[in-house]
């Protein structure tokens, strides 16, 4: 079902001329003819007139293909861009406007996409202007590989590769060659290219309905960048896929469409149409490359990836590749201020990168301490207890999983149980083989560490903070007091509280761990039995989680959720955190207990 297509936009009739005026308004060494609406023409602000000492490179068409053209004006690149209305080719006089306006002596060369329309009116404006005594010469450029030759009279569209027959000639017109020199740079490089794009989705003029031409689950292989259909309508692959296709279409040997063999270096553009994510280009062009390498036995000199010439708000993108040369790669990687050209892709690439390797921690570890930390082939009586507990507060994680994401449901996004889980299960595999039991400061960092690399979200990050404040405050001493231990919880909590910005009352795990901090120093202050001044606190923890269902949120995603339904359901962080720590104090009674029998 077709429907009216949301833009933000003022009157449809006017986008043109408005985004002229935005994109002058942005870059400083742009400016336009005073002609609108029936002349718009984006030009080089220092361009001197008819006394422009060099050759003067326009380009042009129907706009709605943003950045192109108009974003590829500058120094290094385009002189001026005749921008039509959207999907139509701008008028003569239009087109004749821009060249009287930066065309000096040495003439102009005008690079048209290869569209009917654009090639008749750039046509005839190149035979009124050399009527008016200025040189002219045209390159039209048509790189489409969709379609198998031969394509009649109409031959080939113009399509992305477009752009980098922009920056070859741009670049030799600012090397002060001549129009004839420039002219063939353009032409040799506009037959070394093919492009090939693949749409998911339709674009939508302004003003107008979206058509519904392209369902749910099917994507378009070989379309132009007006919004005309495709060669062929196919089911959703995974880019991987759709990619690999793209390049056998491009390089086949069968068209031969490209003098592109075994053996060759090329030049690799990845073209946004318009609604892609920069993620989503980037994947296509981390999958293209390999495949270019091994499958197709080519080495890329090159990688242009993001949106260079799209069709409006199209889902989609197009694959250029072009034959590299050392004079086409000298071109491309001269200096332009061309706005939308890419910054940082210039110089030789190595043919593979290998990740840097990961930096090893600085460890408060030294070598002649080194065999204290490993771990111990027999565990002392810290070590001993500090075993029970860490195993009684993550299988107590373990038991809860399903009732915390319960929770998580009704006032977060459903996960919390789930990622203590994995918490939990890295701290049981990896107690197994590295925690320095007897040493309690490393093991506290050791367990900091196993959640850091496997828990995501907030809950993650403030735990490995919570294990990492609660290890500085403890490394100093190898045999940790209950006052040390309770030292610790408390700069656990205030490293939490500063880099999470939550306090008691906020409806977070703190509210359970600082009545538990309260209720343990109170006790140990008072010279009570440290066993049951642990075991009070675990208490203590329990009562202020639940009393979480009588708060109002004031951090994390349950301060979007309704007052009526917090007050049935407990802070799912604060009944975590007040599990395992419960499960950790009787698990230590316990364990004494028996030791006492």
């Amino acid at each position: 079902m077709a429907f009216q297509g949301k833009k933000l936009v003022n009157d449809p009739n006017a986008v043109v001329t408005e985004f002229i005026e935005g994109l002058v308004e942005t870059f400083p060494g742009l400016q336009y003819l005073d002609g609108f609406p029936q002349v718009k023409v984006v030009l080089r602000a220092d361009i001197p007139g008819n006394k422009y000492d060099k050759v003067a490179v326009i380009s042009g068409g129907g706009s709605g293909h943003e950045p192109g053209q108009a974003g590829f004006v500058g120094e290094g690149m385009l002189t001026a861009a005749i921008c039509g209305d959207v999907f139509t080719s701008p008028p003569v006089d239009s087109i004749l406007a821009g060249i009287r306006a930066v065309t000096g002596p040495k003439g102009c060369l005008l690079i048209v996409t290869n569209y009917t329309g654009d090639r008749l009116n750039f046509g005839l404006a190149a035979e009124e202007a050399k009527s008016e005594g200025y040189k002219v010469e045209m390159v039209i450029v048509g790189d489409d590989c969709a379609l198998p030759p031969p394509r009649g009279i109409t031959g080939r569209r113009g399509l992305a590769g477009t752009v980098l027959i922009h920056k070859v000639a741009g670049a030799a017109a600012a090397a002060g060659l001549s129009l004839a020199e420039v002219a063939a740079e353009a032409q040799h490089a506009s037959e070394l290219v093919g492009t090939m794009g693949v749409a998911l989705s339709v674009c939508t003029l302004p003003g107008q309905v979206t058509s519904d031409r392209l369902g749910p689950g099917l994507m378009e292989l070989g379309l132009g960048i007006h919004g005309e259909p495709g060669a062929a309508v196919a089911e959703l692959q995974p880019v991987e896929v759709v990619v690999s296709h793209v390049l056998k279409q491009i390089l086949s040997m069968e068209t031969q469409y490209v003098p592109i063999k075994r053996g060759s270096r090329v030049v690799l553009m990845i073209n946004g149409l318009g609604a892609t994510p920069i993620m989503e280009l980037m994947i296509a062009s981390g999958k293209a490359i390999p495949q270019l390498q091994l499958e197709h036995g080519l080495a890329v000199d090159r990688v242009y990836t993001g949106s260079f010439m799209t069709s409006l708000d199209m889902a989609g993108f197009s694959i250029s590749i072009m034959k590299s040369e050392p004079s086409i790669l000298d071109r491309l990687d001269a200096p332009t201020k061309a706005p939308y050209w890419p910054v940082g892709v210039e110089g030789d690439r190595p043919p593979a990168k290998i990740p840097v390797p990961v930096p090893p921690s600085h460890s408060s570890r030294n070598e002649e301490v080194q065999d204290e930390f490993n771990q111990p082939l027999e565990l002392n009586e810290q070590g001993r207890i500090l075993e029970c507990a860490i195993l009684a507060a993550v299988n107590a994680i373990i038991d809860v999983k399903d009732k915390l994401n319960d929770w998580d449901s009704k006032v977060g996004d459903g996960d919390c149980g789930s990622t203590m889980y994995r918490g939990a299960m890295a701290i049981l595999d990896d107690m197994k083989k590295c925690y320095p039991l007897n040493v309690a400061s490393e093991t506290v960092n050791e367990i900091g560490t196993s959640i850091r690399r496997v828990m995501g979200g907030t809950s993650g990050i403030l735990y490995a903070i919570f294990c990492k404040a609660a290890y500085t405050s403890l490394k100093e001493s190898p045999d940790v007091t209950p006052e040390q231990w309770s030292r610790a919880l408390e700069a656990s909590i205030a490293a939490v509280s500063k880099y999470g910005r939550a306090e008691r009352g906020y409806r977070t795990m703190l509210d359970a761990l600082i009545p538990a901090s309260i209720v343990l120093k109170e006790n140990l202050d008072k010279g009570n039995d440290p066993v049951a001044a642990f075991v009070l606190s675990s208490e203590a923890a329990v009562n202020g989680a639940e009393s979480t269902k009588e708060m109002q949120p004031q951090a994390g995603r349950s301060s979007y959720i309704t007052g009526d339904v917090l007050s049935t359901v407990p802070d799912p962080g604060a009944m975590a955190a007040a599990t395992w720590y419960r499960a950790a104090a009787l698990a230590v009674e316990h364990k004494l207990k028996n030791a006492e029998n």
